[in-house]
Protein backbone atom coordinates (compact mmCIF):
# COMPACT_ATOMS: atom_id res chain seq x y z
CA UNK A 1 0.00 0.00 0.00
CA UNK A 2 2.82 2.41 0.88
CA UNK A 3 4.53 1.76 -2.46
CA UNK A 4 1.32 2.10 -4.47
CA UNK A 5 0.57 5.44 -2.79
CA UNK A 6 4.11 6.64 -3.50
CA UNK A 7 3.84 5.59 -7.14
CA UNK A 8 0.52 7.42 -7.46
CA UNK A 9 2.14 10.52 -6.00
CA UNK A 10 5.08 10.20 -8.38
CA UNK A 11 2.81 9.93 -11.41
CA UNK A 12 0.71 12.88 -10.24
CA UNK A 13 3.76 15.04 -9.56
CA UNK A 14 5.33 14.12 -12.90
CA UNK A 15 2.15 14.99 -14.76
CA UNK A 16 2.11 18.44 -13.19
CA UNK A 17 5.75 19.42 -13.68
CA UNK A 18 6.73 17.77 -16.97
CA UNK A 19 4.34 19.95 -18.95
CA UNK A 20 6.27 22.71 -20.70
CA UNK A 21 6.46 25.75 -18.44
CA UNK A 22 8.45 28.91 -17.91
CA UNK A 23 10.46 27.29 -15.13
CA UNK A 24 11.29 24.27 -17.30
CA UNK A 25 12.41 26.50 -20.18
CA UNK A 26 14.72 28.36 -17.80
CA UNK A 27 16.20 25.12 -16.42
CA UNK A 28 16.74 23.81 -19.96
CA UNK A 29 18.63 26.90 -21.07
CA UNK A 30 20.81 26.90 -17.96
CA UNK A 31 21.54 23.23 -18.53
CA UNK A 32 22.55 23.82 -22.14
CA UNK A 33 24.90 26.57 -21.05
CA UNK A 34 26.16 24.57 -18.04
CA UNK A 35 25.52 27.70 -16.02
CA UNK A 36 25.00 27.00 -12.30
CA UNK A 37 23.06 23.85 -13.15
CA UNK A 38 23.37 22.28 -9.69
CA UNK A 39 22.09 25.49 -8.08
CA UNK A 40 19.10 25.73 -10.43
CA UNK A 41 18.17 22.06 -10.04
CA UNK A 42 18.48 22.24 -6.25
CA UNK A 43 16.37 25.40 -5.94
CA UNK A 44 13.62 24.10 -8.21
CA UNK A 45 13.47 20.66 -6.60
CA UNK A 46 13.67 21.89 -3.00
CA UNK A 47 11.04 24.56 -3.65
CA UNK A 48 8.68 21.95 -5.07
CA UNK A 49 9.36 19.62 -2.15
CA UNK A 50 8.61 22.35 0.39
CA UNK A 51 5.35 23.34 -1.33
CA UNK A 52 4.22 19.74 -1.77
CA UNK A 53 4.87 18.88 1.87
CA UNK A 54 3.02 22.00 2.98
CA UNK A 55 0.11 20.95 0.78
CA UNK A 56 0.06 17.46 2.26
CA UNK A 57 0.13 19.04 5.73
CA UNK A 58 -3.07 20.91 4.85
CA UNK A 59 -1.70 24.38 4.21
CA UNK A 60 -3.17 24.36 0.71
CA UNK A 61 -6.58 25.18 2.14
CA UNK A 62 -5.18 28.51 3.32
CA UNK A 63 -4.03 29.38 -0.19
CA UNK A 64 -7.62 29.39 -1.41
CA UNK A 65 -8.42 31.91 1.32
CA UNK A 66 -5.83 34.39 -0.03
CA UNK A 67 -7.31 35.40 -3.40
CA UNK A 68 -5.88 38.91 -3.18
CA UNK A 69 -2.34 37.61 -2.66
CA UNK A 70 -2.73 35.22 -5.56
CA UNK A 71 -3.88 38.11 -7.73
CA UNK A 72 -0.82 40.14 -6.67
CA UNK A 73 1.37 37.20 -7.67
CA UNK A 74 -0.56 36.99 -10.92
CA UNK A 75 0.40 40.52 -11.95
CA UNK A 76 3.94 40.26 -10.58
CA UNK A 77 4.46 37.01 -12.42
CA UNK A 78 3.06 38.47 -15.64
CA UNK A 79 5.45 41.42 -15.42
CA UNK A 80 8.43 39.13 -14.83
CA UNK A 81 7.48 36.80 -17.68
CA UNK A 82 6.94 39.75 -19.99
CA UNK A 83 10.38 41.16 -19.23
CA UNK A 84 12.12 37.79 -19.57
CA UNK A 85 10.24 37.16 -22.81
CA UNK A 86 11.41 40.53 -24.15
CA UNK A 87 15.04 39.68 -23.31
CA UNK A 88 14.73 36.28 -25.01
CA UNK A 89 13.19 37.91 -28.08
CA UNK A 90 16.04 40.43 -28.23
CA UNK A 91 18.62 37.63 -28.02
CA UNK A 92 16.85 35.74 -30.79
CA UNK A 93 16.64 38.84 -33.00
CA UNK A 94 20.16 40.19 -32.49
CA UNK A 95 22.02 36.93 -31.98
CA UNK A 96 24.70 38.95 -30.17
CA UNK A 97 24.49 37.01 -26.92
CA UNK A 98 24.69 33.54 -28.46
CA UNK A 99 27.11 31.38 -26.50
CA UNK A 100 28.71 28.05 -27.07
CA UNK A 101 27.00 25.52 -24.81
CA UNK A 102 30.28 24.45 -23.19
CA UNK A 103 31.51 27.97 -22.51
CA UNK A 104 30.75 27.83 -18.80
CA UNK A 105 28.74 30.11 -16.51
CA UNK A 106 27.44 33.24 -18.22
CA UNK A 107 25.69 34.87 -15.26
CA UNK A 108 26.56 35.32 -11.63
CA UNK A 109 25.16 32.75 -9.23
CA UNK A 110 23.27 35.55 -7.48
CA UNK A 111 21.41 36.56 -10.65
CA UNK A 112 20.66 32.97 -11.57
CA UNK A 113 19.34 32.30 -8.06
CA UNK A 114 17.05 35.33 -8.15
CA UNK A 115 15.72 34.40 -11.60
CA UNK A 116 15.12 30.81 -10.49
CA UNK A 117 13.24 31.94 -7.39
CA UNK A 118 11.16 34.34 -9.47
CA UNK A 119 10.20 31.64 -11.98
CA UNK A 120 9.19 29.42 -9.08
CA UNK A 121 7.38 31.66 -6.62
CA UNK A 122 5.96 34.42 -8.83
CA UNK A 123 3.88 31.84 -10.67
CA UNK A 124 0.52 31.66 -8.84
CA UNK A 125 -0.26 28.32 -10.47
CA UNK A 126 2.60 26.65 -8.61
CA UNK A 127 0.69 27.10 -5.37
CA UNK A 128 -2.52 25.77 -6.89
CA UNK A 129 -0.77 22.76 -8.42
CA UNK A 130 1.43 21.73 -5.51
CA UNK A 131 -0.17 22.96 -2.31
CA UNK A 132 -3.81 22.73 -3.37
CA UNK A 133 -4.06 19.99 -5.99
CA UNK A 134 -1.41 17.58 -4.70
CA UNK A 135 -2.43 18.33 -1.14
CA UNK A 136 -6.08 17.57 -1.82
CA UNK A 137 -5.29 14.40 -3.78
CA UNK A 138 -3.13 13.16 -0.92
CA UNK A 139 -6.15 13.16 1.40
CA UNK A 140 -7.51 10.17 -0.51
CA UNK A 141 -4.88 8.10 1.27
CA UNK A 142 -5.31 7.50 5.00
CA UNK A 143 -2.67 8.03 7.65
CA UNK A 144 0.96 7.58 6.63
CA UNK A 145 -0.09 6.69 3.09
CA UNK A 146 -0.92 10.36 2.61
CA UNK A 147 2.73 11.19 3.25
CA UNK A 148 3.80 8.36 0.94
CA UNK A 149 1.79 10.06 -1.81
CA UNK A 150 3.49 13.38 -1.03
CA UNK A 151 6.96 11.82 -1.01
CA UNK A 152 6.25 10.23 -4.38
CA UNK A 153 5.36 13.65 -5.79
CA UNK A 154 8.56 15.06 -4.27
CA UNK A 155 10.60 12.32 -5.92
CA UNK A 156 9.07 13.19 -9.29
CA UNK A 157 10.31 16.78 -8.91
CA UNK A 158 13.83 15.67 -8.04
CA UNK A 159 13.99 13.22 -10.97
CA UNK A 160 12.54 15.67 -13.47
CA UNK A 161 14.64 18.72 -12.66
CA UNK A 162 17.82 16.64 -12.37
CA UNK A 163 17.13 15.02 -15.75
CA UNK A 164 16.25 18.33 -17.41
CA UNK A 165 19.16 20.30 -15.99
CA UNK A 166 21.97 17.75 -16.18
CA UNK A 167 20.58 15.89 -19.19
CA UNK A 168 20.47 19.05 -21.33
CA UNK A 169 24.13 18.48 -22.19
CA UNK A 170 23.02 15.61 -24.44
CA UNK A 171 21.53 18.26 -26.73
CA UNK A 172 24.75 20.27 -26.90
CA UNK A 173 25.82 18.94 -30.35
CA UNK A 174 22.66 20.51 -31.77
CA UNK A 175 23.33 23.81 -30.00
CA UNK A 176 26.83 24.15 -31.39
CA UNK A 177 24.97 25.68 -34.32
CA UNK A 178 24.32 29.37 -33.44
CA UNK A 179 20.98 29.25 -35.24
CA UNK A 180 19.76 26.62 -32.76
CA UNK A 181 20.23 29.12 -29.94
CA UNK A 182 18.24 31.71 -31.84
CA UNK A 183 15.42 29.22 -32.41
CA UNK A 184 15.47 28.26 -28.72
CA UNK A 185 15.39 31.87 -27.57
CA UNK A 186 12.66 32.69 -30.07
CA UNK A 187 10.59 29.79 -28.76
CA UNK A 188 11.21 30.83 -25.15
CA UNK A 189 10.20 34.40 -25.98
CA UNK A 190 6.96 33.28 -27.61
CA UNK A 191 6.18 30.97 -24.72
CA UNK A 192 6.94 33.55 -22.01
CA UNK A 193 4.94 36.30 -23.67
CA UNK A 194 2.01 33.93 -24.19
CA UNK A 195 2.06 32.99 -20.51
CA UNK A 196 2.26 36.67 -19.61
CA UNK A 197 -0.86 37.38 -21.68
CA UNK A 198 -2.72 34.42 -20.21
CA UNK A 199 -1.96 35.54 -16.66
CA UNK A 200 -3.21 39.05 -17.43
CA UNK A 201 -6.37 38.12 -19.32
CA UNK A 202 -7.52 34.99 -17.51
CA UNK A 203 -8.31 35.37 -13.80
CA UNK A 204 -7.35 32.65 -11.37
CA UNK A 205 -10.12 30.41 -10.10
Amino acid sequence: MFLSAAVAGFVTGAGLIIAIGAQNAFVLRQGLQRSHVALVVAVCALSDIALILLGVAGVGALVLQWPQRLQALRYGGAAFLGWYGFLAARRAWQGAEILEPDQGPVKSGHRVLLACLAFTFLNPHVYLDTMVLVGSLSTRYPGMLQWAFGLGACAASVVWFSSLGFGARLLQPIFRNPQAWRVLDGSIALFMLTLCALLLWHPLH
